[in-house]
């Protein structure tokens, strides 16, 4: 039976979209990184990113812990429209009106608009510094230089299509830590030794080590462990692009956005902690090695104590091309800020193939006149 005094379904919540109208013509801005302002490019108005912004009190560490129970305040969540690609998995934000499109990380038709992503706003971000032109040089110079790439992508790739400028994201963590270790120290000397060597007699000295019990603490306050939130890139890739300058990093506004995609997290906060301990433990380990001293260091315990752990999700620009060349899919990353450039390494058959006849030539040449020369 139904509850004649049942209440209301609980209207939906608003989805935030990054759209910003130009106020003459009604055209969509966006930003535009070789000005650092958001311009129209139907009538060219201009307007400078400022005024309020959601994080003016700076670019705040979250609680970790307070996270994971799910008791993060209600202005620190966010739901945004994305599509999902059945490819590569990426969740990414598309503009409002457009109802299809290609994964920019693989090429792969989706269908826009496939459902909502509600995660943890980004604190902070790092504007695009090049624009698609800078982007597009950097990658195609980056391809010329490539010895037996085909040149037919090369040509492909300077005269394809346009590139994808995606945030992508990432967590920060920081932490304090504090270890107590167990181990061995290691003092090298020598012994000589008389030894025979056809039919003479000689002394040489021969390495050994020293081992001595050793044990200590050692601490260490981690800054801004960076892990990347995505799995829609090789992590090769995106870790091929630091170092990253997170010291010039903005408060979260939406408007530098206004033109670019998104990428939504699909790493979770405690996985992206797990990796974050991997990368502090061989910190921790080489802070012991150094404790330890001496000439050689055997580590036989590590045991930590992680405390006071904060986070922050942040967004990092990156340049994106994926293109089907001869039904093979290549992907190239370029550092929105720096212009480093990464990505699958095409090889053409025919210069191989060219470069070793070549080397069988070259080597028959040199045997040849070795043997005159004989």
């Amino acid at each position: 039976m139904t509850d004649a005094f049942a209440a209301p379904p609980a209207p939906p919540k608003p989805v935030e979209e990054h759209r910003f109208p130009c106020p003459n013509c009604g055209s969509d801005y966006r930003f535009d990184p070789a000005r650092s302002e958001m311009i129209c490019d139907h009538c060219g108005s201009t307007e400078q990113v400022d005024g309020p912004g959601p994080w003016d009190g700076g670019i705040k560490e979250l609680d970790f812990k307070a996270a994971l129970d799910n008791l993060l305040p209600l202005q620190e969540m966010e739901e945004t429209r994305v599509s999902h690609c059945p490819n590569c998995a990426a969740d990414v934000e598309f503009d409002p009106n457009v109802h299809a499109a290609e994964c920019p990380f693989c090429a792969t038709p989706v269908v826009a608009d496939t459902g909502t992503h509600r995660h943890i706003k980004p604190r902070g971000l790092l504007p695009f510094a090049l624009d698609e032109k800078s982007a597009k040089t950097a990658m195609t110079d980056w391809l010329g230089a490539l010895w037996f790439a085909p040149n037919g992508l090369q040509e492909y790739a300077r005269k394809g299509r346009r590139m994808q400028g995606i945030y992508v994201p990432y967590w920060t963590f920081d932490a304090d830590t504090k270890s107590r270790y167990t181990g061995q120290r290691g003092t090298v000397y020598y012994e000589s030794r008389t030894v025979t060597r056809n039919g003479k007699t000689e002394t040489v000295q021969v390495q050994k080590v020293r081992w001595r019990p050793a044990s200590g603490r050692v601490a260490r306050f981690f800054d801004d462990v960076l892990v990347l939130a995505s799995t829609s890139l090789p992590k090769h890739y995106t870790d091929a692009l630091e170092p990253w300058d997170l010291a010039a990093m903005e408060p979260y506004r939406p408007e530098f956005l206004a033109g670019f995609r998104a990428e939504g997290y699909s790493v979770d906060l405690d996985t992206g902690f797990t990796e974050a301990r991997h990368k502090m433990d061989r910190v921790i380990e080489r802070d012991v090695k150094f404790d330890i001293g001496g000439d050689r260091q055997r580590i036989s315990n590590i045991d930590t104590t992680v405390s006071d752990v904060t986070f922050k999700h942040i967004l990092l620009p990156v340049w994106l091309a994926a293109y089907k060349y001869r039904g093979k899919t290549y992907r190239f990353v370029v550092n929105g800020r720096t212009g480093k450039v990464q990505g699958e390494r095409p090889w053409s058959g025919w210069k191989i193939a060219f470069a070793a006849t070549l080397a069988m030539i070259v080597a028959a040449g040199v045997g040849y006149l070795i043997a005159q020369n004989q």
